[in-house]
């Protein structure tokens, strides 16, 4: 008996992808450099230097223009790395000036960020940690989304890149300084999608790249990451990347908080408050800011307001109220502005700054508490149904 083979179901081998330079430390390129052959490891130093001034200060999305490096050279990083954004998928302008990127960053995973304009010094970058959450907070639509995965440092740091692409803000070649004072982008705060600190390693890895003072050079006292308070990476946070602390906090009791912040459960108020107060550097010059979305009839009292200045007594801090953003399918209103007014004085009469967020993008669901995005985790025997030949990383 003759067996015939049938080779036409061979599938043919397919090249791997080319790998980001963009989101690596300065450690892990001159790593990558050597082992893709680029260079020898006695001149991996100087090589990575030239290539991360290249993708993070001038912003550069194509080694050909890397003039000051070798063609040679300059080939063998094509073949091997890339430099290139990932898909902008939408972008939106709201009437306010904010702008919202939706973002794919790989096949089915997609991410939103958020510029608002003349917030700090010039204008702030929302940026996500992860696809979706975990937490569940009730009166957030992110909360809604299930957690598809942490993005990686490149995900994080090409949500900045896109932005400072939109705002034309790179420095041509040869312009050795940017005036700082006339940056439009100043302040990147990770308080879009996810809880910043659940994905730890790579959002500090990306907060190295962006401090860098040879690249992006934010400073670290201009980049916050919000919390809805993991206690145990509060302190590894601080000593990790010295930025900002903020607090998503919205209630003063642990009965409310459980509701609102379901991760109140497993890190109550008491837990919280002593993580905060032993966080790392904070001063006077370096306060903690406290979140509170203004929630109509929940917790926004004058008996709560009183509440939160006893609650945040001794910590040099502001607290920041946000009116509700309303999102499709929500239950929750946003308090009356009077109302807000009178908790604001309340707490303003304590020695609290506590500024009234005006809300932004709204009309884009751009604004606090609004953003999500429609990825959906997909399960690895459907993505191998989808395609025989994927390889599905586990």
């Amino acid at each position: 008996m003759s067996v015939t083979l049938d080779l036409s179901r061979v599938s043919t081998p397919v090249a791997p992808a080319p790998v980001t330079l963009s989101g690596m430390t300065r450690t892990a390129l001159r790593e990558a450099l050597v082992a893709a052959g680029v260079c020898p490891a006695d001149k991996a130093k100087m090589r990575a230097t030239q290539v991360w001034r290249w993708i993070h200060f001038y912003g550069v999305t194509d080694f050909a223009l890397m003039t000051d490096i070798g063609k040679e050279t300059r080939a063998r990083l094509a073949e091997v790395f890339t430099v290139a954004r990932p898909e902008i998928v939408e972008r939106q302008v709201s009437k306010d000036g904010t702008r919202k990127w939706l973002i794919r960053t790989a096949p089915g995973i997609e991410v939103e960020a958020v510029y608002i304009p003349d917030v700090g010094r010039a204008g702030a970058l929302c940026v996500s940690s992860q696809v979706g959450c975990t937490l569940n907070c009730t009166f957030c639509h992110t909360g809604t989304q299930k957690l598809v995965r942490n993005l990686t440092a490149a995900e994080i740091v090409a949500q900045v890149q896109v932005c400072r692409d939109d705002l034309e803000e790179w420095p041509k070649f040869g312009e050795d300084v940017t005036d700082q004072d006339e940056r439009r982008l100043s302040n990147i705060v990770f308080m879009g999608m996810g809880e910043p600190l659940y994905n730890l390693d790579h959002v500090a890895d990306a907060i190295e790249i962006i401090s860098d003072g040879e690249g992006i050079a934010l400073s670290r006292r201009r980049i916050t990451v919000s919390t809805s308070g993991v206690v145990p990476q509060l302190e590894p946070l601080g000593t990790r990347t010295q930025a900002m602390l903020a607090i998503s906090l919205h209630a003063t009791n642990d009965a409310l908080r459980d509701v609102l912040v379901p991760l109140n459960r497993k890190y109550p108020l008491d837990q919280l408050m002593a993580g905060i107060r032993a966080y790392p550097g904070i001063s006077n010059a370096r306060r903690v800011t406290f979140e509170y979305v203004m929630l109509k009839g929940i917790n926004d009292s004058p008996e709560e307001a009183r509440a939160l200045v006893k609650l945040i007594e001794g910590i040099p801090a502001k607290v920041n109220l946000i009116p509700f953003n309303p999102w499709p399918g929500t239950d929750y209103e946003c308090s009356d502005w009077k109302t807000i007014e009178r908790f604001a004085a309340i707490l303003n009469k304590a020695g609290y700054a506590s500024p009234i967020r005006t809300p932004r993008g709204r009309d884009i669901l751009a604004a606090c508490g609004q953003l999500k995005s429609e990825s959906e985790k997909v399960r690895a025997s459907a993505l191998r149904k989808a395609s025989p030949d994927a390889v599905v990383a586990a």
